[in-house]
């Protein structure tokens, strides 16, 4: 099996429904950032500290549910022979809820903003955070477009909380604390 098609050597590729899109069209961004942001868990993954390796399995299962949300991001809108894979009622974003709750009884309180960073991993997790961020900006540009599945916008605002709850108690578990942004009033309540 070939891996290249040369569609894209004209700057189009080929989305799920057989519809053409340029490569820089709203769905092509929305899926593609997920993507990336996919690979970020993977990396990651591969640099767990033997602290933070606790987070492996959980991580993993991000990225299976990532590779759903892109899957229902490259799907046509025309396109009526195709499900979303991501559903509502799936427990993902249950799932991320009862993490983040988990990791936050697990931190020190605080009621500023915090500078992103700290121990390799959490560093690593702020970094998803904001690639989560950008994602869920290029999904809800594509939703202000055409229809998309909602239920992937939902996961995608809940998993940017979660990688701060992470990034926050993966610092705990390396022994590295948080570093408050000097000039934040109190934020967090």
């Amino acid at each position: 099996m070939k891996i290249y098609t040369r569609t894209g050597d004209k700057g189009k590729t080929r989305i799920i429904g057989n519809d053409v899109l340029y490569k820089s069209a709203t769905r092509i961004n929305s899926y593609g950032t997920i993507d990336e942001l996919n690979s970020l868990v993977g990396v990651i993954i591969a640099n767990l500290s033997t602290k933070t390796a606790v987070l492996h399995d959980e991580l993993e299962e991000i990225q299976q549910l990532l590779f759903d949300c892109g899957t229902d991001l490259a799907i046509s809108a025309k396109d009526t022979k195709h499900e979303f894979i991501f559903k509502d009622d799936n427990g993902a974003v249950d799932w991320l809820e009862k993490k983040i709750d988990e990791y936050s009884d697990k931190v020190p309180v605080t009621k500023k903003f915090i500078l992103p960073g700290g121990s390799k991993t959490a560093s690593n997790l702020h970094l998803a955070r904001t690639v989560t961020r950008r994602a869920e900006r290029e999904i809800v540009k594509l939703m202000q477009e055409e229809p998309i599945n909602e239920a992937v916008l939902k996961f995608i605002n809940r998993l940017s909380d979660y990688f701060f709850a992470a990034a926050r108690y993966s610092n705990v578990l390396e022994g590295v604390k948080d570093i408050q942004y000097r000039n934040s009033k109190p934020v967090f309540r």
